[in-house]
C-alpha cells in the first residue's frame, strides 16, 4: 500500500513538473533584428523577467531586414527595426519605443569637427579621397560603409541622396560595434553609426569622435530637439495578433517604465 502511495505521489509530481514546463514554453518570446534596438530590448527583457519569472525572452540581432523577415515568417514573435516601415511592409504594425540619430564618426585623433552633407557625398563617392581636402591631415580617407540589409545604411543613404552602387567603400561593416571598432583602429577611417552607440563608446574611452553634421552636434540632445538632420525611429514590429505573453511584453516596451533603460543607451524615449 505504501508503494502504491509513493507511485501516485511521484506521478502527481511528474505531472506538475510537466505542466510547469509547458507553461514556461508558452511564455517564451523571441525578438530578432536591429543591432541598434537589441541592447535596449535585451536590458528591458532582463528587467521584465526579474518580475515575471515565467517569461523567457530571447533577443537576437542580425539587422532590421532580419527583423522584418522573421516577423513576417513567424520565426520571431516580434522584429526589431531602426527605421520606418516601407510601403511594401504595410502588412506589419510598427510600435515605436525610442528615437535615435545616425552620426558620422572618425578616429579621435582626427582634427575634423564638422562635415557638410556635400562633403559626405564627395567622400562616400570617392570625389574626395584625402583628409587634407576637407581641412584635415594629409592622409588617404578609409571609407567604412554598412552592409546591405542594415537600417543605418538606408537612413544614411537617404540623407546623402545616394544609392549603394554610388558608394566607394574600403571596408563594409555589419553591426554598430563592428563599424566602431574599425574606425577606432584606423586613424584615417570614417564611418557612420547610431548616435547612442557611438556616444556610449566614446564615453567609455573608445578612440572615436562624433562629428557634427552641417554644424549640428551629433548628440542625444540635438536628436531630442529635432535639430539633428539624420534621425530615425527605433521600433518593434508585429504581424497580426501576437500571443498574450508577447502582447504583455510589447506593452511594457512601449511604456515609460523603460525610459531609464532607453536613456542609459543614450537614445530618446518617446513615452511619457
Amino acid at each position: 500500500m505504501k508503494f502504491i502511495y509513493k507511485l501516485i505521489t511521484i506521478s502527481v509530481a511528474s505531472l506538475f513538473a510537466i505542466s510547469c514546463q509547458d507553461s514556461a514554453q508558452d511564455e517564451r518570446i523571441t525578438l530578432t533584428g536591429s543591432s541598434t534596438v537589441a541592447p535596449v530590448v535585451a536590458d528591458a527583457a532582463k528587467a521584465y523577467e526579474a518580475s515575471h519569472p515565467e517569461y523567457r525572452i530571447d533577443v537576437q540581432t542580425g539587422g532590421s531586414s532580419r527583423g522584418i523577415a522573421d516577423a513576417k515568417s513567424g520565426l520571431a514573435d516580434m522584429g526589431m527595426i531602426s527605421r520606418a516601415l516601407k510601403e511594401e511592409e504595410s502588412d506589419l504594425t510598427a510600435h515605436r519605443i525610442a528615437v535615435d540619430g545616425v552620426c558620422v564618426i572618425t578616429h579621435d585623433t582626427n582634427p575634423i569637427e564638422n562635415l557638410t552633407r556635400a562633403q559626405l557625398i564627395d567622400i562616400y563617392t570617392g570625389k574626395i579621397s584625402n583628409w587634407k581636402d576637407v581641412g584635415g591631415p594629409a592622409q588617404e580617407i578609409v571609407v567604412v560603409n554598412k552592409a546591405a540589409g542594415r537600417a543605418t545604411l538606408e537612413v544614411f543613404l537617404n540623407y546623402v541622396g545616394l544609392d549603394s552602387a554610388d558608394v566607394q567603400a574600403d571596408v563594409v561593416a555589419g553591426e554598430n560595434q563592428q563599424a566602431i571598432k574599425t574606425v577606432a583602429g584606423n586613424e584615417s577611417a570614417i564611418g557612420y553609426v547610431s548616435i547612442g552607440a557611438a556616444a556610449s563608446e566614446a564615453d567609455a574611452g573608445t578612440a572615436i569622435k562624433l562629428v557634427s553634421c552641417d554644424g549640428v552636434p551629433a548628440s542625444t540632445a540635438s536628436v531630442a530637439s529635432g535639430e539633428f538632420p539624420i534621425t530615425r525611429p527605433l521600433q518593434v514590429v508585429t504581424l497580426g495578433e501576437v500571443s498574450p505573453a508577447a502582447a504583455a511584453f510589447l506593452e511594457y516596451l512601449k511604456s515609460s517604465q523603460i525610459n531609464d533603460i532607453i536613456e542609459s543607451h543614450l537614445y530618446v524615449p518617446i513615452s511619457n
